[in-house]
């Protein structure tokens, strides 16, 4: 008999700073879960987002297309409906695709190829968060990002976050019962997608209590004067109105101290999922992909959440759990989470046909396999608030080219300056480094008619919102439909079928 197509388990949180992931979680972190899920999976340790910022990224991470391809250049920029996602080619195979919390999907189509939603998302999905690049030094107040998630850091037991994510795993955990219950006939691929642990920075004291003072490691790059900053950092901290806060050295520990706890918290929600998995019998032959959408600077430099090239906001965690398939290993070369497209077709066995020509990822079955990944080269963008002008950037081995606009260049070594503090790109010696990834970017982008269309495609999507705006408004944002009259006991059932397929493992088995 032909092997049963493995399930796929996809767990996804949001703005993890790759560098507490280095090869799982950094020691500091209290997350038994995710510590023994690393020791049991493949960890891609270089591996970086498409885009430093929530729907960019995660548009990327579901088509395997990079943003100036899929036209999601921010966070208020619509997913079009015939780009094809992994959830849409797994479907097509025989997949049962749901997806329970956030993908942050902008748009009338709120589906992108899940069968179901068990949620809905915590953030709009129409036009309103649109940058306006013809106002360069405007500040959007009523949704850019601002400095008080860290003047404000601390501890609550409810917040709209906990909430939404208390509420993600519930539905994850029962949709588990569910195909164990009713639905072993086809395969799955459940994708349980977090906010945490995304700013604001407040943590439950439970968590908040397991970092006491001096628990986490301290900045290694300390603020660097505005003066000094890089020109994208200075729109950064500008965008982040950091002249109306004052910041202390107390509020920096306290929202790095709520980040840590909000990632303990994530691990006891990840380790009821897992349980749940391993409780219905599922855990043998599903494949658990465990990732996040970017990173956050957490402070370094002085810049806080993401929106950068930097490491802290770009570099992400992947690892892929398969214990019976994979050897478990630390891979040190780069990779993308533009790779989980490909990745997951070859290890669904599932034929892309003609669409792995509109890829820019690479499948990473070598690497899982103890090889290496196709493509030695990683690229990156970035096209919305706080930007001017298109941003590229480009990893190849240990240097790191960022391009933006007509600000200076710089290229990084970060095998041998991991904290981006000596800038190669004027430097002699680095020349032919410099020209050799200059050239990767000419071959893939031409950076005029990338500007050109982030440019129109703001100025329709600002038209559009101020007439939907006007008069009758519909919200695209997603309903989850809960039919109370078609669940538990109802008298169009009978109660000994209900109760019979409600049990899950029924006696004797």
């Amino acid at each position: 008999m032909p092997q049963p197509k493995p399930n796929i388990l996809i767990l996804m949180v949001d703005q993890l700073n790759g560098t507490w992931f280095p090869d799982g979680p950094a020691p500091f972190l209290k997350a038994p879960h995710l510590k023994k899920l690393s020791e049991e999976s493949v960890r891609f340790s270089n591996t970086y987002c498409p885009s430093p910022l929530c729907a960019p990224s995660r548009a990327s991470f579901m088509s395997g297309q990079l943003p100036s391809r899929t036209g999601v250049y921010d966070n208020a920029a619509e997913f079009q409906s015939s780009i094809p996602t992994f959830a849409h080619l797994l479907r097509r195979s025989g997949y049962r695709t749901a997806l329970s919390g956030k993908m942050h999907f902008v748009g009338p189509d709120q589906l992108h190829g899940f069968e179901e939603r068990l949620t809905t998302d915590i953030y709009p999905a129409d036009f309103g968060w649109t940058p306006d690049w013809t106002k360069p030094n405007e500040r959007i107040d009523w949704w850019y990002h601002n400095l008080g998630s860290v003047t404000n850091a601390g501890t609550a037991e409810i917040t709209n976050q906990l909430e939404y994510d208390d509420e993600v795993a519930y539905h994850a955990k029962l949709r588990l019962y569910q195909y164990a219950r009713r639905e072993a006939d086809r395969p799955f691929c459940l994708t349980v997608s977090f906010t945490h642990p995304h700013d604001p920075y407040v943590a439950r004291k439970k968590y908040w209590d397991l970092y006491p003072e001096g628990s986490l490691p301290e900045i290694a790059v300390a603020d660097i004067p505005y003066e000094q900053q890089d020109i994208h950092s200075k729109r950064l901290f500008d965008m982040s109105d950091w002249r109306n806060y004052t910041l202390t050295p107390e509020m920096a520990a306290d929202s790095r101290r709520a980040y840590a706890a909000n990632i303990s918290y994530l691990d006891d929600k990840i380790g009821e999922i897992l349980q749940t998995l391993k409780d219905c019998r599922l855990d043998d032959n599903t494949i658990i992909v465990f990732t996040s959408d970017h990173g956050d600077m957490l402070g370094e430099r002085g810049l806080w959440f993401k929106m950068s090239f930097f490491e802290g906001s770009s570099r992400v965690p992947l690892m892929f759990h398969a214990p019976d398939r994979f050897k478990p290993r630390q891979v040190t070369s780069v990779a993308s989470t533009l790779d989980l497209f490909p990745s997951l077709m070859d290890l669904a066995s599932v034929e892309c046909g003609a669409l792995v020509d509109d890829l820019d990822g690479a499948s990473l079955l070598p690497a899982l396999e103890g090889g290496h990944r196709a493509d030695a080269v990683v690229r990156v963008e970035y096209a919305a608030e706080g930007s001017i002008a298109p941003m590229v950037m480009v990893r190849e081995g240990a240097f790191k080219l960022n391009l933006a606009g007509k600000d200076p260049v710089q290229l990084f070594n970060i095998e041998s300056d991991p904290h981006e503090v000596n800038n190669l790109a004027t430097d002699p010696a680095y020349a032919t480094v410099l020209e050799s990834l200059m050239a990767r970017v000419a071959e893939r982008w031409n950076l005029d008619a990338y500007d050109l269309d982030v440019r129109r495609s703001q100025t329709r999507r600002l038209a559009v919102y101020e007439a939907l705006r006007n008069g009758n408004y519909y919200p695209w944002d997603f309903q989850p439909l809960q039919k109370a009259s078609e669940r538990y006991m109802r008298n169009h059932m009978d109660l000994n079928v209900v109760e019979s397929d409600a049990r899950f493992p029924k006696k004797g088995e």
